[in-house]
């Protein structure tokens, strides 16, 4: 018993060539049913009358197509995968084995090698979208989202890090990114003022609910309601919206899908361990991003305002505090005691409001209705010493005991990142 492999198509006219034979349909019926002239009607039950069924097989099944590649092609492109590209997917394998090595081959192609190798895996099927869709916005500029990515970017070369970006709506272009140790407000200052200084100021910033961009403490009294970067983008007139869920913002998280797979290979491939070679990396790899992912626009508008002379960046993006001067001209402010030089200028402002400004570079100004004030550090180590030098046989080594156990306190706060700089309990998160 001989079994014929067989399509559905070949087992339709096997049917239609019996009924032909047994004379229950013409030719003309015959040629209609199976979609072919009476010549090849004749042709097709001449071979079955004499053959039988496996006429009707193609001769071409279970052999290896025309156009396959040669054995060697496919071993030596597994080889390099598996050396160099183990976990790229298909689409980025191509890419590199043609840019680098000569190896044009289909993503299709490679798709099924690397499948029957083992080296790549079918996704599992999707949940069914819940999310309505949104139209993009018409014109870059009008939308921008941002948000940050906490990643093993330089996976064990190098330190764990976040990577802020800043992803048009518009276009789904990364406009800026930047390697950051924290997602804090101060690294969300620096990056964005790296951004308006080279785009000029959009329409408004998409962010997700986060306390650097909203107030979230429902016990929050007092105050405008705004966090610090919500009150530096009021005085610049941009928009904050923040997201009420991650799929609101999906072109910047699925910007950070991609990014997660390409990104992370190509700092490999480069050899990049660092923080800073990874923000010195990034220009160019961003534009090649771009180029290869960028959506065209609806509207050739650019809705980027410039900036202007009234917009003092330098005030802007600083942390402001409000303070209350005491009457010997002193205020504390992140752990610090500030005394006031005593002057015309800052004699009558006992008791009054003064704001600090803590600049991202680590400035700080006290000012008072935009002038800055004079001011000095108070020093309780210079206040020990000074106690310490008394001419007391036995309260010396007492003193000399306090000053060294001080000195002992104060380098233990030095090794402590400052409040400002405390970003991994969350402190400056909270904007």
């Amino acid at each position: 018993m001989t079994v014929v492999a067989m399509s559905r198509k070949e087992i339709d006219r096997m049917h239609v060539l019996r009924d032909l034979n047994a004379q229950r349909i013409t030719i003309n019926e015959a040629a209609l049913l199976m979609r072919l002239t009476r010549r090849q009607v004749f042709r097709l039950a001449k071979h079955y009358r004499q053959d039988g069924p496996a006429a009707l097989a193609s001769q071409r099944r279970s052999r290896p197509s025309n156009r396959s590649h040669p054995a060697a092609v496919r071993t030596e492109a597994l080889a390099l995968i598996r050396a160099t590209y183990a976990d790229f997917g298909p689409t980025l394998a191509a890419e590199k084995l043609a840019l680098h090595h000569g190896l044009r081959l289909g993503v299709e192609t490679l798709r099924q090698w690397m499948l029957a190798d083992g080296i790549w895996k079918d996704r599992k099927p999707r949940l069914a979208r819940v999310h309505q869709p949104r139209y993009r916005r018409p014109c870059m500029g009008e939308l921008i989202q941002i948000d940050g990515s906490d990643h093993r970017w330089f996976e064990s070369r190098g330190p764990r890090c976040t990577l802020l970006a800043f992803v048009d709506d518009a276009t789904s272009r990364i406009m800026h990114a930047r390697f950051v140790p924290t997602e804090s407000t101060f690294d969300y200052f620096t990056a964005t003022r790296a951004y308006l200084e080279r785009y000029g100021k959009p329409v408004a910033f998409y962010a997700d609910k986060h306390a650097i961009f909203r107030v979230n403490s429902k016990e929050a009294k007092g105050g405008d309601g705004m966090t610090q970067f919500g009150r530096a983008l009021d005085e610049l007139t941009i928009e904050i919206i923040c997201a009420s869920a991650p799929q609101s913002k999906g072109r910047v998280e699925r910007c950070f899908g991609t990014l997660q797979d390409r990104l992370v290979k190509e700092l490999r491939l480069a050899s990049i361990d660092t923080p800073e070679a990874g923000n010195a990396f990034l220009p160019g790899f961003l534009e090649a991003h771009n180029a290869r992912f960028a959506k065209a626009p609806f509207s050739d508008r650019n809705a980027h305002r410039p900036l202007n002379e009234q917009d003092n960046l330098d005030e802007v993006f600083a942390w402001r505090e409000e303070r209350t001067v005491t009457q010997s001209l002193t205020l504390q402010y992140d752990q610090t005691l500030f005394i006031l030089e005593p002057n015309e200028v800052t004699r009558p402002l006992a008791r009054q409001r003064v704001t600090v400004f803590d600049d991202p570079d680590g400035r700080l100004a006290i000012k008072h209705k935009g002038r800055e004030l004079p001011y000095q550090v108070f020093d309780r180590r210079q206040q020990v010493n000074q106690v310490a030098v008394v001419e007391n046989k036995r309260l010396g080594p007492v003193l000399a005991y306090i000053a060294e156990r001080q000195k002992e306190l104060d380098m233990s706060r030095s090794r402590r990142a400052p409040r400002r700089r405390g970003q991994a309990a969350g402190l400056f998160k909270a904007g």
